[in-house]
Parts: structure tokens; C-alpha cells; sequence
């Protein structure tokens, strides 16, 4: 059984982030996403370096619905969106192999991609 604490504290955090996406436009709700994959791998790294050898499923399966959205959400009139579903789709592969086998070297390498994108998101902004 979960402390009832942490269960709160997720259930907050749920609501938080569901109020951030009613609230977003286009390239925020991009940067959101891009901060919650982020923020999700940073999870499964911590959990590989504190229990080696266990795959954090969880964390690495949220990452992983996350960028694949955000692969098939790049507007058709975006001039980079070739590029864009190509990287995206490049991070979901690492991502569905980590499910399966995590290497925190892979995680770490998705995690710091993915924050350069949400840097230049935040650049264009």
C-alpha cells in the first residue's frame, strides 16, 4: 500500500498539469510536453542509479507517449517538420528499447536532445 501521502502529491501534480494543458496554445503545449519527458527521464535515471538493473518502466513509458505525441503533433506547415518527426521518432526507438533494457548512458542522451529542443522553443517564444 502507497502512503497516503504520495498519492496526494501525484494527484496535485495530475491536476496542476491538467489545468497547464487546458490553459496552453500550440507551442506551449509543446514546451509542456517537452518539460514532462524531460522530467520524466530525469526520473528514470534517478531510479537506475538508485536500484541498478531495474528498468523504470513507468517513467520511460511516460516519456516515450510523450515524444511519440509530440511526433505525430508537428503542423504540416511547420517548415521543420521533416526534421522534427525524424528526431522525435529517433528518440521514441531509443526510448521503446529502454523499456525493455535501460542504459542510463541512452536515457541521459534523450533527456539532454530533448532539452535542447525545449531551449529553442523557449528562444522562438
Amino acid at each position: 500500500m502507497k502512503p497516503l501521502g504520495n498519492d496526494a502529491a501525484s494527484a496535485y501534480r495530475r491536476v496542476e498539469l491538467d489545468a497547464r494543458i487546458e490553459a496552453a496554445a500550440g507551442e506551449d503545449l509543446t514546451r509542456i510536453c517537452l518539460e514532462e519527458a524531460i522530467a520524466s527521464l530525469g526520473v528514470a535515471v534517478k531510479t537506475i542509479e538508485a536500484r541498478p538493473g531495474e528498468v523504470p518502466r513507468g517513467a520511460v513509458s511516460r516519456a516515450h507517449s510523450i515524444v511519440l505525441w509530440l511526433a505525430r503533433g508537428v503542423s504540416e506547415d511547420n517548415p521543420l517538420r521533416g526534421a522534427l518527426t525524424q528526431f522525435y521518432g529517433g528518440i521514441a526507438a531509443t526510448l521503446s528499447r529502454n523499456l525493455v533494457r535501460a542504459s542510463v548512458l541512452d536515457l541521459v542522451r534523450a533527456r539532454n536532445d530533448l532539452n535542447d529542443v525545449l531551449k529553442a522553443a523557449r528562444v522562438d517564444a
